[in-house]
């Protein structure tokens, strides 16, 4: 039997359409990550979980993937929903409400960037080949910028340099936002720049020798628009034709848009065929706010802190919901129309990943017991994996792919003795249901307790010298600028099982096990 063709909404055309690779059986995509300025919300990954799925649709039907995801940490200003948004970067915003958590706006994004992976694993999403920190592309999107000023495409005022909307064709087809008049009117709150030439025109570097994260350039010192980041990274690492690109559906306007425009005019030709994205999500009906207390973030829900009173008891008093159970509840929606989350369907979800996971158990017991018999689960199971399949194919219909496969485990529950054919048929459909839903079981190890730990391990008395060499290194290099080389570094200590601790007043370090 062939496998089914993946079929996605593109937003560009308003269509939902087969999408056909670039390179044959190669599916190439770049989805928008997060700004690690706070701890990532459950509607972040709903958009983060979407991009996933794509992924495995298209490796469950023989496609291989390479899948790009961005850490944006510079550059994201408040007023992101504008053309040209004005406000406080997020970062920079974000450490002055943290006070002395951190002791520079560095370390503040490398604590929000570990939570966000965490939280990644947690929910079981599969890692990008790729996943560039904006940070570390700053020279590149320099050159961008530098070639986008030399071609006529841009231009320099006081107080930046802003892309030319004129100087392309097409600008606004994505979002629909075409008209100068209707985008100056959006524009109103903006602190505007008089010696723009159009307000549809944007900034790709922003004049600010003040801020907290500033790179030297022709224009003097400053730093990267939010835009330019996802185009430059893009084809750095895709090329400058790629497949998809997907995101949230806040980011169809501007940053899409913005987006399309910079790669047609560093292209000369457009980059990228089908544009998905990603619903709002409410809670209990509503718009998510703090203020409502309806606010959720991935480690609000797997791992509550008991002082956090906003969590609802029935969270709470379990320690936190399985991560899986998020997931499966996410996925009760398909990804472009609006989704209710609510708490029965998350305890709802988490029934039945336990069924899950009890039936997978029995397996792995039946699987042991090897008994003699038929196997009466081979037809059933392989007709329902192929209508999940066809769901996931049919616009990643989640609703109807996660219904599907429920219904083998009623079939598996259903089956008073488990023979060996039977079992292992079983776990197969399993693995296969997982690979493609990631509801079954977490494809990410748990780590190993302090005390698996390998008898020759890092012994942080000996070696001391080394480390205090390192650390030194590393003040040096950050003192210098160079804060790849100096996360690099840090990346080398804790590998090593060394926890390294930045102060007001130093840094400091200790054995992980030593920790607790």
């Amino acid at each position: 039997m062939s496998s089914p063709s993946l079929r996605l909404y593109n937003t560009l055309t308003h269509e939902t359409e087969p999408v056909e690779p670039i390179e044959d059986e190669h599916l190439r995509f770049y989805s928008c990550g997060p700004t690690v300025y706070a701890y990532a919300h459950i509607g972040n990954f709903r958009s983060f979980l979407t991009a996933d799925l794509i992924r495995r649709t298209a490796e469950a039907i023989g496609w291989d993937v390479t899948n790009v995801s961005n850490i944006t940490d510079v550059g994201h200003l408040t007023q992101d929903d504008l053309v040209d948004p004005g406000g406080t970067d997020k970062m920079q915003q974000a450490l002055e409400r943290e006070g002395e958590r951190f002791a520079n706006i560095y370390d503040l994004a490398r604590h929000y960037t570990e939570a966000f992976l965490e939280d990644w694993r947690a929910l079981n999403l599969r890692e990008p080949e790729v996943r560039p920190r904006a940070t570390e592309h700053v020279t590149e999107q320099l050159h961008a910028v530098i070639e986008l000023v030399e071609a006529g495409h841009a231009y320099t005022t006081d107080q930046g340099v802003y892309f030319s909307v004129e100087s392309v064709e097409d600008y606004g087809r994505l979002s629909g936002n075409t008209e100068a008049e209707q985008l100056e009117a959006t524009d109103r709150d903006v602190v505007e720049d008089p010696q723009k030439r159009d307000p549809r025109d944007f900034a790709l570097w922003k004049h600010d020798p003040d801020h907290l994260m500033h790179w030297h350039s022709p224009w003097g010192w400053g730093y990267p628009g939010w835009h330019i980041e996802c185009s430059v990274m893009g084809m750095q690492y895709l090329g400058d034709r790629f497949d998809l690109h997907t995101g949230g559906e806040d980011l169809i306007f501007p940053h899409h848009e913005c987006e399309i425009a910079q790669n047609r005019a560093l292209a000369e030709h457009p980059v990228v065929n089908y544009w998905a994205h990603t619903r709002f999500l409410q809670v209990e009906g509503e718009k998510m706010s703090k203020s409502k207390g309806n606010f959720y973030t991935v480690r609000d829900l797997i791992a509550p802190d008991p002082e956090d009173t906003h969590v609802p008891d029935s969270i709470r008093e379990q320690d936190g919901i399985d991560p899986l159970a998020l997931r499966y509840t996410l996925m009760q929606g398909q990804y472009r129309k609006p989704f209710n989350f609510t708490l029965d369907t998350l305890h709802t979800a988490a029934r039945h990943v336990r069924r899950y996971q009890d039936v997978a158990d029995r397996v792995e017991e039946a699987l042991t017991a090897d008994a003699d018999g038929p196997d009466r689960l081979a037809d059933p199971l392989d007709d329902i994996y192929a209508r999940t399949l066809a769901a996931m194919c049919d616009d990643l219909n989640t609703p109807a792919a996660t219904a599907a496969a429920l219904e083998g485990i009623k079939h598996i529950e259903q089956t008073d003795r488990l023979s060996g054919a039977e079992a292992q048929t079983a776990r197969d459909w399993l693995d296969q249901t997982n690979a493609l839903l990631g509801i079954v079981e977490s494809e990410f190890e748990a780590d190993a307790p302090a005390d698996d730990a390998p008898s020759d391990a890092l012994s942080a008395d000996s070696l001391s010298d080394a480390i205090d060499e390192l650390l030194a290194d590393r003040d040096a290099a950050r003192a210098d600028g160079e804060y790849a080389r100096a996360d690099a570094i840090r990346d080398t200590l804790e590998a090593l099982g060394i926890e390294v601790m930045d102060r007001p007043d130093g840094t400091e370090w200790a054995r992980k096990s030593d920790l607790g």
